[in-house]
Formats: C-alpha cells, structure tokens, sequence
C-alpha cells in the first residue's frame, strides 16, 4: 500500500513482522517460551505488586518519548518543524530571487538561482533519504531536504508572483483546504485507502510522469509553438486548457497520496515502530503537500493566464 510516496517504503509501515524483533516489539511478552509463559501464570500476586500495578494505572499514559516509539502525535510535531524550517528557508529563496527585497513591485533584479538550487539539492536529498532509511533514519538529511526545498518553494513562488499578483496567497489558501479537507476525512473514517484504488492511483500516477517528462523535452527543445508558457499545459481542449483539466486531476491525486500517507502513519504506529520512523512520515508527508502546492500553483496561473 506504501507505493505512492516512496518514503514510506520501508518494513515498519507495512509488515507487522518487520517490527518484532525490536526492543519490546510485540514477541517481547512471549521470549521466554511457552513453559516459563505457563509457569508465570501460577505464580501469586503479592501485595506489594498489586500496589504497583495501580499506581501504573494510575499514572498518564506513555509517550513516544517514554516508549521510545512513533506515535501519531510526536510525527505531527516533526512535520511541524519541518514545515517551519521550510518556511524560514522559503522567505530566503524568495527574498534572493528579488534581490534582497519582500516585496515583487520593488524587485529591480531577478533570478531563478534558488529555485535551480533548491530542485536540484532537494532531488538529490530526496533520494539518499529513501535508499538509505532502511538501514537507517537520518534527521539531519531530513533536515536539509527541508531547507532545500524551501528554497525551491520560495523561489518559485517569487517567480509566479511577479507575473500574477496575489497568486502565492490564493495557492496556499487551496492547498491548506485540501489538506485540511483531506485529513477531517480521514479522520472521521469516511475516506480509507485500497487496494483498487491505489491500483488506479498507480496508473494515473505513471501516466502523468510520462506526461510530464514528454511535455519537458518538448519545451526545451522548442517543438511546442512560442508563448505557451506551460507546454502542453496551455493547450486548449474544447475551449478549456489542458492544464487546467490534468491539474484537477492532479489534485484529486495528491489528495489520494495524502490519505495513503496518513494510513502509512498509522500502520507504522500499530507496528510499533521506533519514534525515530517519524521522521520518515513527516518527510513523506512534505513531499506530498509539496508537490499539492506546485500543481495548486500552475492551475491557477493557468486560468489567470487565460482571462
């Protein structure tokens, strides 16, 4: 189920038997064998155990820290921070891609520097991250991939601010609705992933790579006619643009991939997983709300841009 973000490609958020044979994972109680199990259960309760056993009862429940396992909570706090790092490094790539300033009117020069900087280092952090969390969870990778993209986001969204004013604003808005929207159905049970459904997801989700890596070579190139800013995007299908139609569909995706990544979550805390795990779901979570962000962004330009 974990095939839509490969973040959460890993034992811990799908196979319950990958997790056992950590410190207190679920074949902890049932180490000794059967015979010292049996022998156990005759064995009496004194007074002073009963005393213990209430007052643990009493006492709140364990933590992630306590337990030294994921749980929900603790993974909301790192995508928290993460997102905070991503904001802080975002302010920095907007601000160098106008040349020191806030604001798009007062911009006297221009440059895409960190939106290269940003894609490219984040892409290749991307990748470590996920080949290498098998054998081991890094933060500070994490980290990095935080900051890098937030430049890439910063420089970006300066750039699509100069052209169409209060265009940042507007995508931001949407995507925080759909993830908003998407994790209070989530939530309240009434959307689940499945197996068909991923299936599907699989498939659109090939086919618009495919798409996508077409429509790139065709504007480098130059194949595509001149002033199609968006390549195949600005095609016009029935009088609407193309982009505006895959963008939808792109939407109703990277909403799916988010319901897949929140049900990853849980499986990894159902799993007993170490907190450590946490990171890698705040990291798949980043990549999802992303992507959201981007393509929220293109088709709003794409309708601006056709008015």
């Amino acid at each position: 189920m974990a095939l839509n973000n490969p973040a959460f490609n890993n034992p811990a958020f799908q196979d319950p038997k990958a997790v056992n044979t950590y410190p207190g994972g679920s074949q902890a109680a049932t180490l000794g064998g059967p015979t010292q199990y049996a022998s156990a259960q005759h064995m009496g309760v004194d007074a002073a155990t009963n005393a213990q056993l209430e007052g643990a009862f009493a006492a709140p429940s364990a933590g992630a820290i306590e337990t030294d396992r994921m749980s929900v909570e603790d993974t909301v706090a790192k995508t928290v921070g993460l997102f905070v790092i991503l904001l802080v490094t975002a302010v920095a790539g907007w601000m160098w891609t106008l040349g020191g300033v806030l604001s798009p009117t007062d911009a006297t020069t221009f440059t895409i520097v960190p939106w290269i900087v940003g894609m490219l280092g984040g892409f290749v952090l991307s990748l470590v991250i996920i080949f290498t969390s098998r054998k081991k969870i890094r933060p500070g990778l994490i980290f990095a991939y935080a900051a890098f993209e937030g430049l890439f986001v910063g420089g970006i969204s300066a750039f699509f601010e100069t052209q169409w004013s209060g265009i940042v604003f507007q995508a931001t808005l949407a995507t925080l609705t759909v993830v908003g929207v998407t994790l209070a159905l989530f939530a309240s049970g009434k959307v689940r992933a499945s197996k068909k459904a991923t299936k599907v997801f699989m498939i659109a989700m090939v086919g618009y790579l495919v798409f996508s890596l077409l429509n790139l070579v065709l504007m480098w190139t130059g194949v595509l006619p001149a002033g199609q800013a968006f390549g195949l995007h600005s095609q016009l299908v029935f009088g609407i643009p193309l982009g505006l139609i895959i963008g939808v569909l792109v939407v109703i995706m990277a909403a799916y991939s988010l319901v897949l990544d929140f049900d990853q979550i849980q499986r990894g805390v159902r799993n007993g997983a170490p907190r450590q795990y946490g990171w890698l779901g705040a990291f798949g979570i980043m990549v999802t709300v992303i992507w959201l962000y981007i393509e929220i962004l293109r088709i709003i330009a794409i309708v601006r841009g056709s008015n």
